[in-house]
């Protein structure tokens, strides 16, 4: 339900074509609300049929483009999104479950995932930390509210290093 509002979100800010739209998402949003490009297509062709996004054709360099955007129905609806009160939301976690049954294949198997885990954790909270060094602090409610999602998945990235490092201390 909430990619519609992604999408939305982003043709509030500015008309993308269904290629750029994808690219702006993974680069900003992905770490929080993935999305392939079928999903993304997928939604745009629903958003269109329920009259909350249009489509312009514009000539291209080589081809015609189709530009999409939020139509006025489509911003209402965005906005009474935005304005709901969000609950907090059950999430699944595959790699927990797998830690929670672990001391089937034992500590040396255990150790290795967390391991990689860890090492992926690290590669993703350097990325964040890069991109939040570049992202200038202050700035209007937009600037800010992003750079603190940025933040906030930093935060869920280094505690979640802190806990494997923790686990991998307590294995036996």
């Amino acid at each position: 339900m909430s990619l519609r509002f992604a999408i939305l979100g982003f043709l509030s800010v500015k008309p993308f074509s269904g290629y750029d739209l994808r690219k702006a998402m993974d680069a900003s949003v992905q770490h929080f609300w993935p999305a392939d490009q079928a999903q993304v297509y997928r939604t745009l062709t629903r958003l269109i049929a329920d009259g909350l996004v249009a489509v312009q054709a514009v000539e291209g360099d080589s081809r015609q483009r189709k530009l999409h955007f939020a139509t006025q129905a489509g911003l209402a609806e965005l906005d009474a999104w935005l304005r709901a009160i969000a609950p907090v939301e059950e999430t699944r976690e595959p790699f927990l479950l797998k830690m929670f049954f672990g001391g089937r294949i034992g500590a040396a198997d255990v150790r290795a995932q967390l391991q990689a885990r860890r090492a992926e954790a690290h590669a993703l909270r350097d990325t964040f930390q890069a991109i939040a060094a570049s992202l200038p602090k202050g700035g209007d409610i937009s600037a800010v509210l992003r750079r603190a999602t940025l933040i906030n998945g930093l935060r869920h990235v280094e505690a979640e290093i802190i806990w494997i490092d923790e686990t991998l201390e307590a294995l036996p």
